[in-house]
C-alpha cells in the first residue's frame, strides 16, 4: 500500500509531542513525511527540515502557505499532523482542510468551544478524515477493557475512578523558561484549562471510550497551587454519567514523587476492571465473589480488539510509542479507504471527541468559577 504522504505543523527543535507523532507515523511504514511548517521561528523551522530531511522547497515559514502550495503540487501532501501549542489547532485545522487536506491533530482540539463546533462543520463539510490524538485509546488492554465491557462482562458499569497524577510542574519552572512548562501554564497559548487541558481531557475521553458511556454532568474544584500560576495544577471533578453511573476525577501535576500516573477503575454489578498507563500490559479483572484475574497483552484471554492493536508476543513490553502508533495506523486505514471510496470500522477519536473534550475543559472551568456546582454537558 502507498504511504500517505505527511506534513507536519510544529514539532521542531525542542518539541516533545512531535517527535513522538513522527516515531508513531513511522513504526507502520504507512507515512513519509516530506513536509512541514515546524516552527513559528524561519531559523529554526529550516534547520529543523534539514535534520529530518525535509527538502528546501518544502519546508515552510507559515501553515498558510504550506496548505496552499502543497495543495498545488502534483505529490503534495495527503495529511497532515498538527503538533503545535493549543491556541494554534483550530487556525492549522481549518487552514488544512480548507484545502482538502485531511487532518491529525493533537489534542485538545481548540482553546475555544466555539472553535471546536466550525471546525466540525468544517470537516463534516468535507468529508475528510480527522483523527484527534487521545493516544491512550490505542494501548491494546484499554482496547481489551472496551471490548469487555461492550461484551457486558461488567454488567451495568456504576463506578469510574479517574486518576492522572505527575509532579513535573510542582515547582515555577515555566520562570525558568523550560519551553513545554512555559506555554502548557500560559492561557494565551494553552486556552482555558491548565493539568485539565493537558493531561484531564485523555482522562475524560479515556473513561468514555472504554465504557461507551457519556458523561452528563460535572462539578469541578480547580486548584493552582504553584504561587502565581494563572491556570489549574490540579483538580477534583465529580462526574455523572447518562446510565447513571457516577465517577470521580483527580488531575495533578503537582502530585510530588508521581511521574504519568494515569489509572482508571472501572465498576459494574457483574465485575471490576484496573488498568494502569505506567503497568500498560495487564489488565485486573475481579468478578463479584471471585478472585482477581489478570489479563495480559497477547495473553490467553485477550480479545481481538487487544490482539490487533498488539504487535508482540506477550511479555515484550509494549507502551506509549506504540498506543500511539496504533492511532496513525488506524488513522492510515481512514484515509486510504477515503482515497478508494471504501468504509472501514475504526476507533480513532474523531472531531466528535475532541469537541466533547474541549466543552470538558470549558464546563469544569465554569463549574469551577460558579462556585463548584454541577454543570450539564449538554449544550
Amino acid at each position: 500500500m502507498q504511504r500517505i504522504r505527511l506534513g507536519m505543523v510544529g514539532g521542531g527543535k525542542g518539541a516533545f509531542i512531535g517527535e513522538v507523532h513522527r516515531m508513531a507515523a513511522r513504526l507502520d511504514n504507512r507515512y513519509e513525511l516530506v513536509a512541514g511548517s515546524l516552527s513559528s521561528s524561519p531559523k529554526i523551522a529550516a534547520a529543523s527540515a534539514a535534520e529530518l530531511n525535509i527538502a528546501k522547497s518544502r519546508s515552510y515559514n507559515s501553515f498558510e502557505t504550506m496548505a496552499k502550495k502543497e495543495r498545488s503540487l502534483k505529490e503534495g501532501i495527503d495529511a497532515v499532523a498538527i503538533v503545535t501549542p493549543n491556541h494554534l489547532h483550530a487556525p492549522a485545522a481549518k487552514a488544512f482542510l480548507k484545502e482538502g487536506i485531511h487532518v491529525i491533530c493533537d489534542k485538545p482540539l481548540t482553546t475555544e468551544l466555539s472553535d471546536a463546533e466550525e471546525l466540525k462543520t468544517l470537516a463534516k463539510e468535507s468529508g475528510l478524515v480527522f483523527a484527534v490524538t487521545y493516544n491512550y485509546s490505542g494501548y491494546p488492554m484499554v482496547r481489551q477493557a472496551k471490548q469487555m465491557i461492550a461484551n457486558g462482562e461488567l454488567g451495568n458499569v456504576r463506578v469510574i475512578q479517574l486518576e492522572y497524577a505527575q509532579d513535573w510542574l510542582a515547582e515555577d519552572i515555566e520562570k525558568t523558561g523550560q519551553k513545554q512548562a512555559a506555554w502548557r501554564t500560559n492561557p494565551k497559548y494553552a486556552g482555558k484549562g491548565g493539568a485539565i487541558g493537558d493531561i484531564g481531557s485523555h482522562a475524560f475521553h479515556l473513561a468514555e471510550f472504554m465504557t461507551g458511556l457519556e458523561t452528563s454532568a460535572l462539578l469541578a474544584d480547580l486548584d493552582s497551587f504553584v504561587t502565581g500560576r494563572t491556570l489549574d495544577d490540579n483538580a477534583s471533578i465529580l462526574l455523572r454519567y447518562k446510565n447513571g453511573a457516577k465517577g470521580m476525577l483527580w488531575v495533578s501535576q503537582v502530585a510530588s514523587g508521581k511521574e504519568n500516573g494515569l489509572q482508571i477503575k472501572i465498576y459494574g454489578d457483574k465485575a471490576g476492571l484496573e488498568w494502569s498507563q505506567e503497568d500498560p500490559n495487564y489488565l485486573r479483572y475481579t468478578p463479584l465473589g471471585d478472585s482477581m484475574k489478570i489479563i495480559t497483552r497477547a495473553g490467553a484471554g485477550a480479545e481481538q480488539l487487544s490482539n490487533d492493536a498488539s504487535r508482540l508476543p506477550s511479555g515484550h513490553p509494549e507502551g506509549f510509542i506504540e498506543g500511539f502508533a496504533n492511532i496513525y495506523r488506524d488513522t492510515a486505514d481512514l484515509i486510504n479507504a477515503h482515497k478508494n471510496d471504501g468504509q472501514v470500522d475504526s476507533l480513532v477519536p474523531g472531531i466528535e471527541d475532541g469537541c466533547r473534550g474541549v466543552l470538558f475543559i470549558e464546563k469544569a472551568v465554569a463549574s469551577n468559577q460558579s462556585g463548584s456546582i454541577w454543570l450539564s454537558l449538554d449544550h
